[in-house]
Parts: structure tokens; sequence; C-alpha cells
């Protein structure tokens, strides 16, 4: 019978801002929570990622390496954020060098079941729920589709 490797899911090495709130279970590691945060349950958040204050990570999100989310965010159900282009053909498999970062502006708003490829988006952005960013977004609106284009501007 095959050795089982058993790693444990929590919090470690987390540098968290006041008043943040966290329900676990939680798997956060080698990352940055700003002052006033909530980050829901199931939720994994990887090494040197950056949450602005006031940003909400609802449960069931991956917030991958190199992504940083700005303040007055909300990460809704089961968004998830990649690093890996598989470029090669295949996963890049921990060679960092193949991966690329993600940049959330201020006061965006990502809806459930998102995908965010690694992309730059701007403060004041909606993305649908079900949405495949794949470009970066430079004007603020609501967008939606696979891949993600703007419906229209936001009042």
């Amino acid at each position: 019978m095959a050795e089982l490797r058993l790693r444990s899911v929590g919090i470690v090495d987390v540098a968290f801002g006041d008043g943040v709130t966290v329900v676990e279970p939680v798997n956060l590691y080698g990352c940055e929570v700003g002052g006033g945060c909530f980050i829901g349950p199931f939720v994994e958040i990887q090494r040197g990622v950056r949450i602005g204050s006031r940003t909400r990570i609802q449960s069931h999100s991956f917030v991958c390496e190199l992504v940083t989310i700005g303040e007055d965010c909300v990460v809704a159900h089961g968004v998830m954020f990649i690093n890996d282009l598989f470029r090669t053909g295949r996963p890049a498999r921990g060679d960092r060098t193949q991966w690329r970062a993600t940049t959330i502006g201020n006061r965006v708003s990502i809806g459930s079941n998102a995908t965010i490829m690694p992309v730059s988006i701007c403060d004041d952005v909606v993305i649908g729920a079900g949405s495949v960013v794949t470009r970066d977004i430079t004007d603020p609106g609501i967008y939606a589709g696979n891949p993600a284009r703007r419906l229209r501007g936001v009042t």
C-alpha cells in the first residue's frame, strides 16, 4: 500500500490588518490581508497575495500566487484566479518564470464562478457571474461572458 502524505490546512504566516473576519476552514499562507476584510470558508489564498482593506472573499474561492486585489472589492463564491497559462502545452509545475501576475483595482466586484486569467483590471469594474476574463480591463464598466466583454458603463 502507498504511503500517505497528509498536509494540514490552516493559517500560516499571514499578516492581518485590524478587524479581519475569517470563517474556517481556510487555507491561507504567506499572504497579506488588509483591515476590515472578510474571508469565507473553503477559501485558499496563496503565498505573496495582497488583499486590500474592506475586501470580501466569499466561500470556495481560490486566489493563487502573484495576485493583488485592491480595496473595497467583492470576490463572490467560487471565483478562480489563474497564474499558469500552460504556454508549453502543459502545467508549469512550479516553474514561476512561466507564471503571470494579476492585479485587481479598487471597488471591483467579481461574480460567482468567474475565472480570472493573468490580467490587470482597473478600478470600478463589475465582472458578471461565470465570466472568463482573458484580457486587461482598462475602462470602468460592467463586463460579462466568455471571454468577458464590456456591456456598459457604471454610474
